[in-house]
């Protein structure tokens, strides 16, 4: 039924592969603004990541209001992720095990909100000795579009096997979008969904959740066969 046999991986960036809370809460700083602590943070709806909880919402609102205001915000994020924003721990050596592993195929879809998100991206991993241009592909998606689409097509145009196929994701969306494309979920709860809120409000089966960046790299090694490798 299909001709390529070997297994596909799809990483997600900001959450997952990449300490973006930090990055935020960096940014945030910078613009005299207060994000909150990464465990309110993880609770709240992605509208409102940005602006805050209760005590948070009411000076970012304001400072937030304007097109130049979103775009100054922006570009010090853009700023922030290329020069100083941080792999998780281990994450790196995982990904460069994945880029040599010849039996896959390994990838990055993400939605990332910077300036040129391909080459903020570019920078970052290349600072974690990560060439981009090493991974069988990058996609980058509007933030309004569901992964599922481009999960589903990515795999179709590489005729890979389902069964053959995962992703990692932090959020509710990224699992729903796995299995909406008949793909297997890594998920993590130290990303931007916390793991109370991905089991108890999302139904997400705890026993594909992740806790920490080193439980993940565990579990990807080991259902990849990548146990012999750094």
């Amino acid at each position: 039924m299909y001709k390529n046999n070997k297994r596909l991986i799809i990483l997600d960036a900001d959450g997952t592969t990449i300490d973006a809370y930090s990055a935020i809460d960096k940014t945030f700083s910078r613009h005299g603004m207060e994000i909150g602590d990464e465990e309110r943070f993880q609770k709240r709806r992605r509208l409102f990541k940005y602006l805050g909880g209760l005590k948070e919402f009411p000076s970012n609102l304001k400072k937030q209001i304007g097109k130049q205001s979103r775009k100054l915000l922006i570009a010090t994020l853009t700023e922030v992720y290329r020069e100083e924003a941080l792999l998780y721990p281990g994450i790196a050596s995982l990904v460069q095990s994945l880029i040599a592993a010849p039996d896959v195929v390994v990838g990055l879809v993400t939605r990332n909100v910077t300036n040129q998100p391909e080459e903020t991206l570019r920078q970052l991993f290349r600072r974690h000795d990560i060439d981009l241009d090493a991974l069988d592909f990058f996609a980058h998606i509007p933030t309004h579009q569901e992964k599922v689409q481009e999960f589903r097509a990515i795999r179709e145009r590489l005729d890979i096997n389902p069964a053959r196929a995962y992703i990692c994701g932090d959020e509710h969306k990224d699992y729903l979008s796995a299995i909406g494309s008949g793909m297997h979920p890594f998920m993590v709860s130290y990303g931007f969904e916390s793991h109370k809120r991905l089991i108890k409000k999302f139904l997400v089966p705890e026993e594909i959740i992740s806790r920490s960046p080193a439980e993940l790299c565990q579990r990807v090694r080991h259902a990849l066969e990548l146990l012999n490798l750094n």
